[in-house]
């Protein structure tokens, strides 16, 4: 298929779906596009709690490619969904999600897959990745984080130097906190509250902030996170608050200590350098302890990317589909 470096594939349908039953009551929606005998890949969505879109298929040749997308637990179309305060959240981390990509990589009976996604996504892949490396062909990600409590009370925190009126309306959100270092776990003790107005209250609160944040990006479209439908904004903010206050139930910086365990895994980090979001300090680390990741940095870009990103991006999963 002929077509322009940064020019995206045409849009494409799944002709496969599914809902596969990951236990604990979770029902997990999957769904693959392209080409069922191509390179099979798996697209990662961030968050955590952002649900698969549309977008993302459109990266990947789709007479090359097999392309697997799904909803992690608790948002998108997976149920039951984190708006519904009924939903038990004790049984959605990152162990979870873990366990539910291999369940649907075995239900799908893929050996191996390209990972691809940014940002939580980052996180989640490479996670995965350090635990099953022998299920992994490539990895390309656009917006590395790896949620350590430094990255986290960075974006809830630390960058209210650069957004003070911002922050001090996020800060004043939730008046009990005990402390700065105490806003993340407030949010969450917040979204887990009887009360719809209080749940309400506070996601609109922690998406103002979010936006604050992305403020300064090139981007076009609604609000990144306050844009969103109500619901969809609940059960972001209620995961988001649940995974940044445990932690992401990961040991401080256990997946660039870890990084070693992807020797033998081609990578591709893109990352902004004026990534507010999550500084490029992050990605570099990781390009250091992963001997086959290769970094581009794309001056001018933030957290959302852009066209140059979008190339790099492009580029990258071009050349891994011609792989075996």
């Amino acid at each position: 298929m002929v077509r322009a470096p940064d020019e995206k594939y045409p849009p494409v349908e799944p002709y496969e779906r599914g809902m596969l039953d990951v236990g604990d009551g979770n029902l997990v929606y999957w769904e693959v596009c392209g080409n069922p005998h191509g390179k099979p890949a798996l697209v990662v969505h961030g968050g955590p709690g952002s649900g698969c879109a549309e977008r993302p298929r459109q990266y990947f040749d789709p007479e090359r490619y097999r392309v697997v997308l799904f909803d992690q637990r608790n948002c998108g179309r997976s149920t039951p969904h984190a708006s519904d305060p009924a939903a038990d959240m004790r049984h959605n981390t990152t162990h979870h999600l873990i366990a539910d990509m291999e369940r649907l990589r075995a239900h799908l009976s893929i050996d191996t897959w390209l990972l691809y996604g940014g940002s939580w996504g980052s996180t989640l892949i490479l996670a995965y990745a350090e635990q099953h490396p022998e299920r992994v062909s490539e990895i390309v990600i656009p917006a590395v984080t790896t949620t350590r409590r430094s990255e986290i009370d960075w974006l809830y925190r630390g960058a209210g130097q650069i957004f003070p009126e911002a922050w001090d309306l996020f800060r004043a959100g939730v008046p009990e906190a005990a402390g700065p270092t105490d806003l993340v776990a407030a949010y969450a003790r917040r979204m887990e509250s009887p009360d719809a107005a209080v749940r309400e209250r506070a996601t609109a609160d922690w998406c103002a902030w979010e936006d604050a944040v992305l403020s300064q990006e090139a981007y076009t479209g609604p609000a990144p996170y306050s844009g969103r439908p109500g619901h969809v904004q609940q059960a972001l903010v209620r995961i988001c608050s649940h995974y940044f206050s445990h932690g992401a139930w990961l040991e401080e910086g256990q997946l660039i200590r870890d990084a070693g365990r992807l020797a033998g895994i081609d990578g591709v980090l893109v990352h902004g350098r004026f990534d507010l979001g999550g500084p490029l300090t992050t990605a570099w680390e990781l390009a250091k302890a992963w001997p086959d990741a290769e970094l581009t940095v794309i001056d001018g870009a933030g957290h959302l990317g852009g066209t140059e990103t979008s190339r790099a991006v492009l580029a990258a999963l071009d050349r891994f589909a011609g792989r075996g």
